[in-house]
């Protein structure tokens, strides 16, 4: 089915605040997962909510948690989300390193203890838009991992995203936003959800070896999910594991740790002032030049034109908002499940979504 966007926000919203949320964080998450849909990530919008609805009513969202300060030295800053929101408290603290930066030039913020933070580069498009780079490293624990180290055939870490954004003088940022797995786990739930296939290289099934059937991450005997680029792919998720898990929040995906079967994130952020170097013009002048150039390159088979990271989304964008959200049927039927169990009845949930 295709929804307009605003009222999928909409009807979203209600769900949330249905579910004990204040209007202004479900908006906020609401709009968050919504605009992840528009980008083309479906895996991180509003396939998501039935997750949502299950962790508030198990106890492991906290709705009405926000971000806190636990330690401030300056330009480092760690930040407790108190299991809640974690389009929230993400945003939080990115407006905590935006405030600080403009005293430091730099500022290192770690985030622990947020549930699904979402998509990483809304809060790296919040830098760029600022005017500032940023670098994210991001794990995700509280169940039980997903994706094989390269090498192997179990399961030891999970989709652990990287994000770097630069800003853009007057433009939109370059925005590389990605999970460290060949694709994002919620990438296979959508395909699985379709009854479609994944590409080539992204899964593995029990025995190790390449297959395409999203089912083996959802029925035994399990496969998993590998890394993209073989073992460059492998050694950045570590780094993100190591540095949000282990530095910014203290847990890893090792087994002596929780999973409660929740979806817990932590993040280890560089937020960065270009101007702090001394040559701000001369840095915008180079960031103009070398994407002029590598637009200029002649597209490849196959390819309409080069594009630079950031741009597929806003095409999407664009698209999206005119034409309407996509929604496949079976993820519809769940947060329509999911607007059940939070208590909407079925006639509001007809005047909401039409």
């Amino acid at each position: 089915m295709l929804i307009d966007h605003q009222r999928l926000t909409t009807f979203i919203t209600e769900i949330f605040v249905a579910s004990g949320a204040t209007h202004p964080v479900a908006l906020e998450v609401a709009d968050h997962l919504v605009t992840a849909n528009l980008k083309g990530h479906d895996s991180h919008g509003v396939g998501m909510v039935p997750a949502y609805v299950a962790n508030i009513r198990a106890g492991h969202l906290a709705v009405d948690a926000h971000a806190r300060v636990v330690r401030d030295n300056g330009a480092v800053l760690l930040v407790d989300g108190g299991t809640g929101f974690g389009q929230v408290v993400g945003r939080e603290a990115t407006d905590l390193a935006l405030e600080r930066v403009r005293q430091t030039g730099v500022v290192c913020v770690g985030v622990r203890n947020c549930h699904h933070l979402g998509r990483i580069g809304a809060y790296g498009e919040r830098c760029g838009a600022a005017g500032y780079v940023s670098v994210h490293f991001v794990n995700v624990v509280g169940h039980a991992p997903q994706v094989s180290p390269f090498g192997g055939r179990e399961r030891r870490m999970t989709t652990n995203p990287f994000c770097c954004v630069v800003p853009r003088h007057a433009a939109p940022p370059l925005v590389l936003d990605m999970a460290t797995s060949a694709i994002a786990l919620g990438k296979v739930r959508v395909a699985h959800m379709k009854g479609e296939s994944v590409p080539e290289g992204a899964l593995v099934d029990h025995e190790g070896l390449p297959t395409t059937d999203p089912a083996v991450m959802y029925r035994e005997p399990f496969g998993a999910l590998g890394p993209f680029g073989l073992h460059k792919g492998y050694g950045l998720a570590v780094m993100c594991e190591l540095l949000g898990g282990a530095l910014a929040g203290e847990w890893t995906a090792q087994p002596d740790n929780p999973r409660a079967g929740t979806i817990i994130n932590h993040m280890l952020m560089f937020v960065l002032d270009p101007a702090a170097f001394g040559g701000l013009e001369r840095f915008q002048n180079e960031v103009e030049a070398m994407t002029g150039y590598l637009h200029s390159t002649t597209p490849a088979k196959g390819f309409d034109r080069v594009r630079v990271p950031g741009e597929p989304e806003l095409e999407s964008m664009a698209a999206r908002r005119a034409g309407g959200v996509p929604v496949d049927d079976n993820t519809w039927a769940g947060i329509l499940k999911s607007a059940e169990v939070a208590g909407l009845d079925v006639a509001t949930v007809q005047r909401l979504t039409g």
